[in-house]
């Protein structure tokens, strides 16, 4: 397939797939004590469809990155980038299932307790290596804008200060907790608008060289 068909794919994956994650993150915060089983199915149903769409944006980034001189890096960022996918679409499965089975509201940000470190520690260790290695192929190769490395760059030194919140218990409401809103919701958000822009740039943008040069060619799309 054409480098810049996947790359638009990618793109619109990514832009769409950010997007409903935007509107699912306020949904944690409409309700003080456990939600009603509508709020957490209706957010999760958004998440789900978003990490879906993931799939293809990060297999399509993945794509461009490993047709590079930097083939590696880009294959762990891919790696990366599916493992913490894989963790969401876990601990989005746990959640769902005890609200379900559960004969009144809970908040499973506290009763799911395998929750705490695949939404906070695991996935800012996977989310982490994904941007870091994201950032080393893009800024080397130029296959997209240097923007996009060097914030991948910069989020990925977010995601590591927050791998240690395993050790601050399990309030949500406290910023740094294993489930705080920091480490969860926040983190998460700096990510989102991160994939926004990197989907509208590859949704967007063309690089300049023609239809089916090899990836390793294309310049930097400006």
């Amino acid at each position: 397939m054409d480098a810049n068909v996947i790359r638009r794919v990618a793109g619109v994956s990514g832009l769409i797939a950010a997007l409903l994650m935007l509107v699912e993150l306020p949904l944690y915060f409409v309700y003080d004590g456990a939600p009603p089983d509508s709020n957490v199915l209706t957010r999760s149903l958004f998440g789900l469809t978003a990490l879906t769409l993931l799939v293809v944006f990060i297999s399509g980034f993945g794509y461009l990155l490993k047709h590079t001189a930097y083939e590696w890096v880009g294959t762990v960022a891919a790696t990366a980038g599916l493992m913490w996918l894989a963790v969401a679409f876990v601990g989005t499965g746990l959640e769902v299932g005890a609200v379900i089975q559960a004969p009144e509201p809970i908040d499973p940000t506290i009763t799911v307790s395998g929750t705490y470190i695949l939404y906070g520690t695991i996935s800012r260790l996977l989310e982490g290596l994904f941007l870091a290695a994201s950032g080393l192929a893009v800024l080397r190769t130029s296959v997209l804008s240097h923007w996009i490395g060097w914030s991948a760059w910069m989020l990925a030194l977010i995601n590591v200060v927050f791998v240690p919140s395993l050790f601050f218990g399990n309030t949500p409401a406290n910023f740094y907790a294993a489930n705080g809103w920091g480490t969860t919701a926040t983190v998460g958000g700096f990510t989102m608008l991160w994939l926004l822009a990197v989907g509208i740039t590859m949704a967007v943008r063309r690089p300049t060289a023609a239809a089916g040069t090899p990836v390793a060619t294309v310049q930097r799309v400006s």
